[in-house]
């Protein structure tokens, strides 16, 4: 992909990314004196010999091993890291750029072409990259701290110089070197990556900030329906109807208003939400500070164990907790990764409960890119249900049965597997088994079971599963009647979506759980009904459909576990499921007064 696809569509319109070797003498010298006044000073050459202890290799950075030749001693190894914590990935060529042209080379082949200057007196015979991967697990040591915030505040040192678990290396690395780190790593050979493309491909996000709107995706809009503009009521709106929200099709920001509108609400009594990954600067947890000061009772579930975000949480809940928000740092043993806010309300005499559940995370830039579906309800019974569950997560209730809501690891698996059977014996006893699932991993044994069962009863299955998926399609005997699909596009495919048809009594369940074990057993996790029978339609009739049918962004499974490429046959329609959905944003929505 890197060379005979990125490399000359990047340089056919004019950003070309070069090799050294490959420039001409006076765009090397430039180079070389870019590299002796600004890289030079901040590199730092360490000796690889059995009288120097191997020196310690930061998680992912890019590293040179140098093999150089000493006039006495002979052969002598070195490692020199390339510093791109200080300087950018990609290096300009001086005089090269344009309205239209953009010439670089890599910061490591610069380092790399210079590094005589850094071994006066020897002779650089090789240079080459590498970089390690360490365990970024963490060991929560409760028992050692005084609370949850302490404990993972002191273990995430643990993950700077967790256990080797990968080295790779540029495909030119000689045996003899690749053999002195594994050993020196602890890593088996089979942990050991050869790479014919540069290193940390993720760098080239470095170049979405060039000035070229041409080659990027068309910014758009998102939709926002007219009774949930920022001057309405937000709240009698969800009073007359439920709201679905699919982003990034639809916008995040009728949310925001609507979480700013509780904060200023006379009447809204009391507002409680989870947070998982909160954006860096966040709107979400702006109204969340507002609402203290104007009299609310604010909680908030702040999910410390959220892999990668600990510490961007730990900051955010003690400003939160500076704010007057309640904060639970989640619960010790189950990572709480359900999408939950509760709004209460005085209404006349009574107590009206807002609920919104969704996929994704209350963050506002995840939602301009991930594919993510949310709900926005002031059903009571669901109310009860959120209620409820807020109760178990900052108190002591150990309530495990619910009105609407499925909740992991109380009861989801359990009916999620009723459902299935449910349709298995509808197909056995009428003919019409069907169920289709949009999710993003599909791990779990016993669901995996479920779903054979009902396909060798000859219930058709549909199954659209972005990532991990342990089941087998089209397996004579055994899945005949399962298909798999999965879709990488533009955006993250994020949403889950669970369908029962139900013998016509037709079920549709949104939320944050996929099928794995991890979210069934080890997370508190929400499913919840679609109620609306205008947006079940939408779902069951278009959206699910339609990624089902996609053939431009789509792999299919085949029956060893491999994909190919979906493509529409002759005469068939071209279907890209997001590129539907962005020129036909909010065609889900009933407008009021239609």
């Amino acid at each position: 992909m890197w060379h005979e696809d990125l490399l000359p569509k990047l340089r056919a319109e004019g950003v070309a990314i070069h090799r050294i070797e490959d420039l001409d003498g006076e765009s090397r010298r430039a180079l070389r004196a870019h590299f002796e006044r600004m890289v030079f000073p901040a590199l730092t050459p360490l000796a690889l010999d059995l009288n120097q202890p191997f020196p310690f290799i930061s998680n992912l950075s890019i590293n040179l091993a140098v093999i150089v030749r000493h006039p006495q001693r002979g052969d002598r190894y070195a490692r020199v890291k390339v510093p791109l914590d200080l300087f950018p990935r990609f290096v300009p060529l001086p005089g090269s750029a344009s309205a239209r042209t953009q010439g670089f080379v890599l910061l490591e082949d610069l380092v790399a072409d210079n590094l005589d200057l850094l071994f006066p007196g020897m002779r650089v015979k090789e240079a080459h990259a590498f970089r390690i991967t360490r365990d970024a697990d963490v060991e929560i040591m409760t028992d050692e701290a005084e609370d949850l915030l302490t404990a993972i505040e002191e273990s995430m040192e643990t993950r700077k110089v967790g256990s080797p678990i990968r080295l790779e290396v540029d495909k030119d690395m000689p045996d003899r070197l690749v053999d002195l780190f594994a050993t020196k790593l602890g890593l088996h050979p089979l942990m050991v990556f050869r790479s014919h493309a540069p290193l940390s491909l993720v760098s080239l996000w470095d170049l979405m900030a060039l000035n070229r709107p041409d080659l990027k995706d068309v910014p758009f809009l998102p939709h926002v329906p007219r009774e949930l503009m920022p001057e309405k009521p937000l709240m009698a709106a969800v009073e007359r109807r439920d709201r679905l929200f699919y982003h990034p099709y639809d916008s995040f920001m009728p949310l925001v208003t609507f979480l700013r509108q509780a904060a200023h609400d006379p009447q809204v009594l009391a507002i409680k939400i989870t947070l998982y990954r909160i954006d860096k600067r966040s709107p979400i947890i702006d109204a969340l500070m507002e609402a203290p000061e104007n009299g609310k009772a604010v909680a908030a579930v702040v999910e410390l164990k959220a892999r990668f975000d600990e510490e961007n949480n730990i900051v955010w809940a003690r400003a939160l907790e500076n704010a007057g928000v309640h904060v639970v740092y989640g619960l010790l043993d189950l990572k709480v990764h359900a999408k939950l806010l509760l709004v209460v309300r005085k209404k006349g005499d009574s107590i009206v409960r807002y609920s919104h559940m969704s996929s994704g995370n209350y963050n506002a830039q995840t939602a301009r890119i991930y594919g993510d579906i949310g709900y926005l309800t002031a059903d009571p019974d669901i109310g009860a249900d959120v209620a409820d569950l807020f109760n178990y997560l900052t108190g002591y209730s150990r309530k495990d049965s619910y009105r609407r809501l499925l909740v992991a690891p109380m009861n989801l698996k359990r009916e999620m597997i009723a459902r299935i059977d449910r349709e298995t014996t509808r197909q056995i006893e009428h003919g019409d088994g069907y169920l289709a699932f949009k999710l993003n991993g599909l791990l779990d044994p016993d669901i995996i079971q479920a779903l054979y069962r009902a396909s060798q009863a000859g219930a058709r299955v549909d199954l659209n599963v972005r990532g991990l998926c342990a089941l087998r399609p089209g397996v004579r005997g055994l899945s005949e009647n399962i298909r798999v699909n999965s879709i990488v596009g533009r955006f993250l495919e994020h949403a889950r979506i669970y369908y029962f048809r139900n013998g016509g009594e037709e079920e549709v369940y949104l939320g944050s759980a996929d099928m794995m074990p991890r979210n069934l057993n080890r997370r508190v996790e929400v499913l919840f009904p679609v109620l609306d029978a205008g947006y079940r339609r939408a779902l069951v009739d278009e959206i699910l459909p339609l990624h089902l049918r996609d053939n431009v962004k789509s792999r299919e499974m085949l029956p060893d576990g491999t994909y190919v490429r979906r493509k529409a046959a002759k005469g068939e329609e071209r279907v890209d499921s997001q590129d539907w959905l962005l020129r036909n944003r909010g065609r889900w929505h009933r407008e009021e007064g239609n």
